[in-house]
């Protein structure tokens, strides 16, 4: 059963003019009713029965337009394949070329014809977006390459730059959203703010499935409204103001926004009293930074969870906090630990693209390592100790996580970047950009020591390597320093700053102190 349908469904015969979809640029506006909501879903559905529409790629920002498409695979079946805005027109080739994709919907034609060459044909706009048909449909099929059942492909980095498709069933997303309904049962959401990308898995689970099931409002913004520029960086006061002006209940946030919101409440911005769910994830979160939002009243909620699992694996909720962990294990699913690794059992990913051995055919029991170290404490609460490929285990035999490390830097004011190294050495050293290029190497001291002194001996950071900028987003090429949704890519940062960290190693610190050496 279809339950995102038949809620769409319902709520457009319980409430049909009540407002379901907002949209924000420069002030709040009403986009779309539950009754209008549930025709232009159909209206399109429709149309992609008409064309034999069997696999659709939405290549579009935050939109209504975006969410109508996505409902309208969901009623259908059709597979729908989401490509993220940043990723490069690398990328979105590669993940094109790999299927035999039918159509695509996109607010950036001219792109997409440029970078895919013969393979699509423009026709007209369709539900808001530019509705382009593979020239070769009538040849196309998808059998080998990926598995029954597919109803969702979502492109991850992981951590290279070249992507891999994960497929996922309707039974998978479903799954994942009935255990999210389930623990937020006690908040009062009535509006989501989409702060995510809608192709970013999480946004799209706990962004829009769970609210429309819930029966929420949604509120959608382009990037440069909620204060994201590629070229200029990202406007505080511009996300800021959104909130102030949506007072959402919800929203995901990733760790470097949810900082920021924190040190705007330090400088004494006022908090909107609507809020009631925060969840965050993506990185490792710091218990302090944790602390100091509760203090101010920010109610979040660290989770876990990845594309294999179609996103949320742990949470914590109202029904059991622990600042520090990734939360107590959703319903839908099993954890355990096997070697210090945490392994997920139970509902999962059918499969990567192209790639048959792989492939599960009905996804309802698979077992899948996840590469990440954790353990679980006496009671329930699961605790992450980063990745077992980027584990350091230092000259005196001390197994340290440089994700742990840089967290607790990146909770710093003054820290805007961090990358924390030290495999085989004596000690940990760290490439650090400053918050702002007007901080002194003096001011990025006291950061380092205010750490330090919270940090055992053996994971201290002795000295450091000031980086001019922070590493940018990569672009999909081998050679790039970080994934295109921001992962360091720690053996090519390494390798590139290899002078560099040599040379923290050529001073030997005479105390306990963290020094920058030039």
């Amino acid at each position: 059963m279809n339950k995102l349908w038949s809620s769409i469904c319902q709520h457009s015969q319980s409430k049909p003019n009540e407002v379901a979809i907002l949209t924000f640029n420069k002030q709040l506006d009403s986009a779309l009713t539950w009754r209008q909501l549930h025709d232009q879903a159909q209206e399109l559905a429709t149309r992609l029965r008409t064309d034999k529409i069997k696999l659709l790629a939405i290549q579009a920002q935050n939109s209504p337009a975006w969410i109508v498409a996505d409902i309208a695979c969901s009623y259908l079946g059709i597979v729908a394949l989401p490509l993220p805005s940043f990723f490069s027109s690398g990328q979105i080739e590669h993940a094109l070329s790999s299927l035999r994709v039918d159509a695509v919907l996109s607010d950036q034609p001219e792109s997409l014809l440029s970078s895919t060459g013969e393979q699509f044909c423009a026709e007209e706009q369709l539900a808001g977006l530019h509705y382009l048909i593979a020239k070769d449909k009538a040849d196309i099929g998808n059998v080998a390459l990926i598995p029954p059942y597919t109803q969702k492909i979502t492109f991850t980095s992981g951590s290279t730059g070249t992507p891999k498709g994960v497929c996922l069933s309707a039974d998978n997303q479903q799954a994942v959203t009935n255990s999210l309904l389930d623990v937020t049962q006690s908040c009062a959401i009535e509006r989501h703010l989409c702060v995510l990308p809608l192709a970013t898995l999480l946004e799209n689970i706990a962004g829009v499935h769970a609210p429309l099931r819930r029966g929420a409002q949604i509120v959608v913004a382009d990037e440069e409204s909620l204060g994201f520029n590629g070229v200029s960086g990202f406007a505080l006061h511009a996300f800021l103001d959104v909130l102030s002006r949506c007072r959402p209940n919800s929203m995901i946030l990733i760790p470097q926004l949810l900082e920021a919101l924190v040190m705007s409440c330090d400088a004494g911005w006022q908090l909107p009293e609507s809020l009631q769910f925060i969840a965050v994830g993506g990185a490792t979160v710091s218990p302090s930074l944790l602390e100091r939002a509760w203090a101010h009243g920010l109610p979040v909620y660290e989770g876990y969870g990845l594309s294999e699992c179609a996103s949320v694996v742990t949470l914590n909720s109202p029904l059991g906090r622990k600042n520090g962990s990734l939360g107590q294990v959703l319903k839908h699913t099993r954890v355990e630990i096997e070697d210090g690794e945490i392994i997920v059992n139970g509902p999962g990913f059918l499969g990567y693209v192209g790639d048959a051995a792989s492939w599960s055919h009905d996804g309802i029991s698979r077992r899948i390592p996840t590469g990440d170290l954790g353990y679980f404490d006496e009671v329930g609460f699961l605790h992450y100790q980063g990745r077992r490929k980027n584990v350091l285990v230092s000259s005196f035999g001390r197994n340290i996580s440089p994700e742990w490390v840089e967290a607790e830097l990146g909770a710093e004011a003054e820290i805007g970047q961090c990358f924390v190294f030290g495999d085989s050495r004596p000690y940990c050293v760290a490439l650090i950009a400053p918050s702002t290029p007007a901080l002194n190497d003096a001011m990025i001291d006291a950061a380092l020591a205010r750490v330090n002194a919270k940090l055992p001996s053996y994971a201290r950071v002795k000295q450091w390597h000031r980086l001019e900028r922070p590493l940018s987003r990569g672009t999909g090429l081998e050679s790039d320093l970080m994934t295109s949704n921001g992962r360091a890519r720690r053996a090519q940062i390494e390798a590139h700053y290899q002078g560099e960290l040599a040379l923290l190693y050529s001073v030997i610190p005479s105390n306990e102190a963290s020094i920058a050496v030039k």
